[in-house]
């Protein structure tokens, strides 16, 4: 063994030693004393690490050891691996920020634009729209064709629109008492404004037709009407206290959330009068509330005090693709949910025939047993509300279609749980698809997209 010979350690070994102090004196000696059982390695000069123990005197000097097996020194990989993902996340969100600052921009351009390019706006929105700001409500209202793609025409529309939803109001949702009383009022100041008018006559006496009696039990009576839409009026309540019970937008007793309700109401009512063949099928809040939502909260405040008006027009406009699958009546002809559901299995023997097989034949979980909702309310009871919005900027900007996207969207939440899927019975497939995981968004609409060629536009939207 060598005696007397100091080594001094590397300055860089104590970057490698969570609170090891570099403190070298004029003598050479170091001034840190190590923790028993700690385990360093000596840095030679050219980088490579030694072979050789450690040896240090009584008096915490460092000297060379004789020529035995050494230990290894135990650097923290948890920390360094934490490290790493921390910067790869950071640089994940500073990436997506310039993307979405990007997309903004572009959008903000594209709709300034006197004339608009749909078939561009549908590009960048097929990637999906940023939040907040009002540039998914205008994109939306211009996808659904609620806008017309000249902006010059924008105020006319706009105003044109909601004036007809006012007098709709008006004439379907007021009470026979109420529109009566709005009736009365309009009459009495036509008389008063009559210059051959005798403010001194006698009073006017309104006649009530036997049509306009409360009593009345004919089929064109207002009233008769009127009450055969009150137990409707009841479920469109109950199911509106369902909504997105997580959201105070949606629910609560604060005075916002019940002027949601109100508006919300109002609209599936009004579209329940006005189809009759249909009237409010339950569920329909759901597909509502998406449209409501991005609408009301338009930082334009215009727009937003008249969501209620706008987001009626597009819930029909939206509804007016797949209105059919609502009607029990077409449920087997070629427009119905049956014929769509069947294109469905088609779309997925087309793109995955063990996994169509396997839920055809050996599980036996029909389509019906799981699509049916998906198709009706457009995925809306399969996601949380943001990831619908997501999902609604893919559907809307579809040039194909709604339903063409909408079951390419289906078809691919079948094929990301496949190996879920294949191993499981009928009760454990069933739950998995009537409950469907949380999944990667992003990824959900990448597959959809890339879907085989030979399902193309023609045949899911026969």
């Amino acid at each position: 063994m060598l005696k007397g010979k100091k080594l001094k350690l590397p300055d860089r070994l104590g970057s490698l030693v969570a609170g090891f102090d570099d403190k070298d004196d004029v003598s050479g000696g170091s001034g840190s004393v190590f923790e028993s059982g700690e385990e360093l390695e000596i840095i030679q000069p050219n980088g490579l690490v030694s072979d050789h123990e450690v040896v240090t005197d009584n008096d915490g000097e460092v000297e060379e050891g004789e020529m035995i097996p050494k230990r290894k020194m135990k650097v923290d990989g948890e920390l360094v691996g934490r490290k790493q993902r921390h910067e790869k996340d950071g640089r994940d969100i500073f990436l997506k920020v310039i993307e979405a600052d990007e997309k903004r921009s572009d959008l903000e351009y594209e709709i300034s634009q006197k004339e608009i390019n749909l078939e561009k706006l549908q590009r960048i929105a097929s990637t999906g729209l940023p939040d907040g700001g009002g540039l998914r409500a205008t994109v939306w209202k211009l996808l659904l064709g609620y806008l017309p793609p000249s902006r010059d025409l924008w105020e006319k529309e706009l105003i044109e629109n909601r004036q007809k939803y006012a007098k709709l109001k008006e004439e379907l949702l007021l009470t026979p008492s109420e529109l009566a009383r709005v009736k009365g009022e309009a009459l009495h100041s036509n008389e008063h404004n009559n210059a051959d008018s005798d403010p001194d006559g006698p009073l006017t006496r309104h006649e009530i037709s036997h049509e306009d009696h409360p009593l009345s039990l004919g089929k064109t009576s207002v009233w008769h009407q009127y009450f055969e839409h009150t137990e409707i009026a009841e479920q469109i309540d109950r199911d509106l206290q369902r909504t997105h019970p997580e959201m105070k937008f949606f629910s609560g007793e604060s005075s916002l959330s019940r002027k949601h309700k109100e508006s919300m109401r109002n609209i599936l009512l009004l579209f329940s009068k006005l189809n009759p063949a249909i009237r409010y099928v339950q569920g329909m809040n759901e597909v509502l509330a998406p449209i409501y939502y991005v609408f009301s909260t338009d930082t334009d405040e215009q727009n937003a005090s008249n969501a209620e008006a706008d987001s009626f027009s597009c819930f029909v406009r939206l509804l007016s693709d797949s209105v059919d699958h609502f009607c029990q009546q077409l449920d087997n002809s070629s427009v119905g949910i049956l014929s769509t559901l069947s294109r469905l299995a088609e779309l997925l023997k087309a793109n995955d025939e063990e996994l169509w097989r396997h839920l055809e034949f050996t599980s036996k979980v029909k389509p019906q047993y799981y699509a049916f909702r998906w198709i009706t309310l457009l995925l809306t009871q399969e996601f949380n509300l943001q990831s619908i919005l997501r999902i609604w900027d893919s559907l809307l900007s579809n040039p194909f279609g709604v339903q063409d996207m909408l079951l390419r969207v289906c078809c691919a939440m079948l094929l990301c749980v496949k190996c879920r899927l294949l191993s499981g019975d009928f009760a454990a497939n069933l739950k998995l698809l009537q409950h469907y995981p949380d999944i990667n968004i992003e990824h959900l609409l990448q597959v959809a997209r890339d879907l085989s060629p030979d399902t193309s536009s023609y045949r899911l939207s026969s």
